[in-house]
């Protein structure tokens, strides 16, 4: 069977398969988003700051690791064009030989890194997660095929079916034993389960373990990747450990719970799109303006559903973290609103990845990895000395300063431009950012009521936005591809509904 397995998905089908992805995409994260929510909040309530505190502890460990374990072999799946079963087998085996290597290795230096943290309980948790790194390598391969087939239903269901299981696995776990192993529970329940299905679902099995012709190659390109990731872990995990190691469990709890809150969602939208378009635009590097339009249309739609959402949170900050997490996390509540200014430009700033992937052009991924782990280095360092709230500050005006330097970077090579950016989607980052201060005004006005609030204040940041991109040409053209959107998912809906009655 494995012989025959076709890795590309059927031709002709690259415009068809990329509109079924975004709207599964779509479904799916909806849900993932509502859970990621939900945990949260249910969670919060029932674990103190310090259990939170104490996973994020392991955090920047596990992300390391994670990082060596794809070793960009994922991507390098994905992108390759006329990829064969030797290939695919050959990077199964060396996804699965260095999982076991780093989950051992993750085993050795658990007590190290309670050491470190001068925290004895956080040994065991850390040698606990070899189980999940495991898993996760068992699965790669297959996860990687089903987007390279650009089988969305699919990798949406298994998304789902892992959150909601990882949520319920936490929940009875902290209602029974309200500690950290709570957490640990939920992460491992929402890897193993994804892993099977992804077996299950990809219908393609690996044979014994050989080499391939063109290997080195991929491990090259893998290579690149990991440059990029290793330097992207110390600019995502860096203030994780400083604020532990210097303010301790507590002042991290609080960090931990408002980066969840706002940053974690946006990378729920970020993360499968990227699914869609790598392979997507993959495919379309032969054709430079279809290239430079589906990238840009998908961005600034992206840009049109969550700034207005980051706009709102940030500005009502001091409303939604007490009503969401409870009157314990209002300390929160300032550390959101700083990380929420990093959060009107990240979801305008990660997609550029899908440019690098797509081009193949992993080495200079791997130099931009470099540069941002160098802002988010000064970042941290310079406010560290004023705890959790000077390291989310120092973060979000790190976020302001490399954001040209990114796209003039990037915009040097390709069928995107610096200037293609800046064209379509300032506006809509302009009108994110008004939409936030003309809420932050209006909060004397709104309801007394919390809910009543925060849904006057989205409202109103999402109306602000539109109004103030419509008088610009690519603000009209974005609009205009929401409602092509909004309509044919309602005729959609309608004919599903029709078909439904007229059946029962």
């Amino acid at each position: 069977m494995s012989g025959q397995y076709q890795f590309d998905p059927p031709q002709g089908s690259l415009r068809a398969s990329v509109g079924r992805g975004a709207a599964a995409i779509a479904a799916s994260q909806a849900v993932m988003v509502a859970t990621q929510m939900g945990s949260v909040i249910i969670l919060s309530r029932l674990l103190a700051p310090e259990e939170f505190g104490l996973v994020a502890m392991c955090a920047p460990v596990l992300a390391l690791i994670g990082m060596l374990q794809d070793f960009g072999l994922v991507q390098a799946t994905v992108q390759k064009p006329n990829l064969r079963h030797d290939e695919v087998n050959f990077l199964f085996w060396v996804n699965v030989a260095l999982s076991v290597a780093l989950a051992l290795l993750l085993l050795l230096i658990s007590p190290l890194v309670a050491l470190f943290y001068q925290e004895p309980r956080i040994g065991p948790l850390i040698a606990a997660m070899a189980v999940i790194v495991a898993a996760n390598g068992l699965g790669a391969q297959h996860a990687a095929l089903l987007n390279r087939r650009m089988e969305y239903g699919r990798i949406a269901i298994i998304g789902v079916v892992g959150a909601v299981a990882g949520l319920a696995t936490a929940t009875v776990w902290a209602l029974v034993q309200p500690t950290y192993w709570a957490l640990f529970g939920g992460q491992l329940a929402g890897t193993l389960l994804p892993a099977g299905l992804m077996w299950i679902a990809s219908r393609w099995r690996p044979g014994m373990p050989r080499g391939a012709e063109g290997g080195r190659a991929l491990i090259g390109f893998g290579a690149g990747i990991t440059g990029f990731n290793f330097a992207n872990f110390f600019a995502r995990n860096l203030d994780n450990v400083l604020i532990g190691r210097v303010w301790g469990g507590a002042q991290l709890g609080l960090y931990d719970r408002a980066y969840k809150l706002l940053l974690m969602p946006l990378n729920q939208v970020a993360n499968p799109l990227s699914k869609v378009m790598i392979p997507a635009l993959s495919r379309m590097l032969d054709e430079p303006g279809r290239y430079r339009s589906a990238y840009l249309r998908v961005l600034t739609l992206s840009l049109l559903l969550v700034l207005p959402g980051v706009a709102a949170a940030t500005a009502l900050a001091g409303l939604l973290i007490p009503f969401a997490l409870g009157e314990q996390w209002a300390g929160s509540a300032p550390i959101f609103m700083a990380l929420g200014f990093a959060g009107l430009l990240q979801p305008l700033n990660n997609p550029a990845g899908w440019l690098f992937i797509s081009q193949g052009r992993s080495t200079e991924f791997m130099y931009w990895g470099f540069a941002t782990a160098a802002f988010a280095v000064v970042a941290f360092v310079l406010g560290l000395p004023y705890g959790a709230l000077g390291v989310a500050v120092a973060y979000a005006i790190s976020e302001y300063l490399k954001t040209p330097v990114l796209w003039l970077y990037i915009g040097r090579r390709g069928a995107v431009r610096a200037g293609d950016v800046a064209r379509t989607c300032a506006p809509l980052v302009v009108a994110a950012h008004a939409a936030l201060g003309l809420v932050w005004l209006a909060r004397p006005w709104l309801s007394e009521g919390r809910v009543e609030a925060l849904l006057q204040g989205a409202a109103l940041a999402y109306i602000a936005t539109i109004l103030l991109i419509a008088p610009f040409p690519t603000g009209r053209e974005v609009l205009r591809e929401a409602w092509l959107l909004i309509r044919g998912g309602l005729i959609r809906l309608r004919g599903l509904t029709i078909r439904r009655a007229t059946s029962g």
